[in-house]
């Protein structure tokens, strides 16, 4: 019935914007079933595994994507991705409460990246395109390889920022840090660490104030 209801809808839209044929209820139900006995063994209760392998003393990690500060809840809004990036993810995505969860370690450049838009206040401004911008920025980028792996898209790079740091120590309630990318500072002869925000009208902030873009 579902199949039905979905095939006269996306008829419609075959039939009177695309003026194609229409698919065939047929051809459709005997496509999904084929895969239904492909993917039909790959479907499992992933929590209650996850709780069977916990029961049964087994390890089990857990690895997050993306920074912290794109967390949609607790990122630089708007500028975030659409699910939750923190440690908090871990239960809610995958139903392991977090009583169970011993250890939470946080990975960090010694330096600080972003992609796309968004507030940055340690940025060290360059584009690759045009080969134009602070030479800091530029080893930071060239050295360290910030560039997306499968689209090449330039990462903004920075100076290492303890405010943002001490955010996502709060928010993800870190076990320990894991620091990298130490020897891409390897060769500058100045390393600066951003320990707090200024603002010209109310004098120094904190890292509350750290993904208030508007402050910086």
């Amino acid at each position: 019935e579902k199949l039905a209801e979905m095939l006269e809808l996306h008829n419609f839209q075959l039939t009177q914007f695309y003026g194609v044929e229409a698919v065939k209820f047929e051809d459709v139900l005997a496509l999904c079933n084929q895969w239904r006995e492909v993917l039909a063994p790959l479907v499992i209760d992933v929590t209650k595994v996850l709780h069977d392998y916990r029961k049964e003393g087994k390890a089990v990690m857990f690895e997050g994507a993306q920074g912290s500060l794109l967390d949609i809840d607790h990122g630089t809004y708007p500028y975030v991705t659409s699910s939750n990036t923190t440690a908090g993810g871990v239960s809610s995505g995958s139903g392991m409460g977090p009583l169970h969860l011993d250890y939470v370690l946080g990975i960090t450049k010694a330096y600080t990246t972003r992609v796309g838009a968004g507030p940055f206040p340690t940025e060290l401004v360059y584009d690759a395109a045009s080969d134009s911008g602070d030479p800091i920025g530029k080893h930071l980028g060239t050295v360290g390889h910030e560039f997306g792996a499968s689209t090449g898209r330039q990462r903004r790079c920075g100076w290492f920022d303890a405010e943002i740091l001490r955010r996502s120590v709060d928010v993800n309630s870190l076990s320990g840090i894991c620091l990298t990318k130490l020897d891409v500072l390897d060769g500058l002869e100045e390393v600066k660490i951003c320990v707090g925000y200024e603002n010209t009208d109310s004098g120094c902030v904190g890292s509350s104030d750290a993904v208030s873009f508007e402050c910086l």
